[in-house]
């Protein structure tokens, strides 16, 4: 039992910890196997469906644990299909997940945090300050429990928080749903955003095979740190430094999001400064469309601006694409994701005409 007398949950467990859960219910270390098929394969929804452990030892081991799979309690749906999920998650504090399909893809947008520390300029989460780091079982959760989980191809770590100032519960649930005895998702199907926590991004590098995305947007030091306040401790220069001693030709793909803000990022001038930056790495760039949060004076490029930039990159030989936008309407679009006034009650609610609770 925790402190609190509240059941243990063994969703978010990697092998290691299963093994010393069995253990202590006095079970064989190969029993860790059989609840990880349960968990992860089988996704029951209580201890006692195990029924391949025996009856005695389900009782014993329900006295302290439980599976700990959460439904979402909320879910708003935009025109253009994208579903917006709130997940109550500890203290009564909660997150949100997107799920974008997208003809023969559906993404999962996954958060790893309450809140945020980055305090992003543009970034609504940022707005919303620092809660809470999630548990493992608290971003499994996430993935376990939307309705269209079987569905999904594909899960972006670009919801609320910077994964990288949460390294231990992120890589505990990248192994989970990487590793043969969880979901054996390949690697190549899972990206991990981040603003570029150095410490975080070389335990990355060293330790994980999935997809990685840096969020840049600005290749001069100053503007960068004028959006991302983290580029004096980050630089973005030490960040490619260290990406150039990795070969990511072949199973890893890094990319840098780069979103365009009218008269302040979008020049040709930046964009040829880009190429500079970022000259002998092998990566690509995703341009995005900024989406207007309140209290902040910034508005996004035009499409004609935009094409432009792509343009330049790819006569350089940078792969650049213009990511379409997803979810506006219900505030699950790049950096709009926040939980502030969810946190409070019902009514304060953002959009109470598209809102379902479950």
């Amino acid at each position: 039992m925790n402190a609190d007398n509240r059941k243990i949950r063994l969703l978010g467990m990697t092998l290691n910890e299963l093994k010393e859960v069995a253990a202590g219910a006095g079970l064989p270390p190969y029993a860790a196997r059989q609840i990880a098929d349960w968990l992860y394969k089988k996704k029951v929804t209580s201890v006692d469906e195990m029924t391949n452990i025996a009856k005695d030892k389900r009782v014993l081991l329900d006295t302290s644990y439980e599976t700990g799979a959460l439904q979402p309690i909320r879910k708003m749906k935009s025109a253009d299909g994208t579903i917006k999920y709130l997940f109550r998650v500890s203290s009564g504090r909660s997150v949100e997940t997107v799920y974008i399909p997208d003809k023969g893809r559906a993404t999962l947008c996954v958060s790893s945090q309450v809140g945020c520390r980055m305090n992003c300029f543009f970034c609504m989460t940022g707005k919303q300050g620092f809660s809470a780091n999630l548990t493992a079982n608290e971003i499994i959760n996430q993935i376990r429990s939307v309705p269209e989980a079987e569905q999904l191809t594909n899960i972006v770590f670009m919801g609320m928080g910077e994964p990288f100032d949460n390294t231990d519960e992120l890589f505990k649930a990248l192994e989970i749903l990487t590793s043969d005895y969880g979901y054996g998702w390949s690697p190549k199907r899972i990206t991990v955003s981040t603003v570029g926590i150095i410490k975080g991004l070389h335990r990355y590098l060293k330790e994980s095979a999935c997809h990685l995305a840096i969020s840049l947007h600005s290749p001069y030091p100053d503007e960068r740190q004028s959006l991302i306040p983290v580029e004096k401790a980050y630089p973005a220069t030490k960040i490619v430094q260290l990406l150039k001693q990795y070969d990511f030709s072949h199973q890893r793909r890094v990319s840098f999001e780069y979103i365009m803000f009218e008269n302040k990022n979008d020049s040709p001038k930046h964009a040829e400064a880009l190429v500079c930056l970022l000259n002998g790495l092998e990566c690509r760039v995703n341009l995005i469309r900024f989406h207007a949060i309140p209290g902040i004076p910034l508005k996004s490029s035009s499409i004609q601006k935009m094409e432009q930039f792509r343009d330049i990159l790819n006569f350089k030989h940078i792969t650049c694409t213009i990511r379409a936008s997803r979810g506006e309407d219900i505030l699950a679009a790049c950096g709009m994701l926040s939980t502030t006034e969810k946190n409070t009650s019902k009514k304060q609610s953002l959009f109470p005409y598209n809102e379902v609770y479950l």
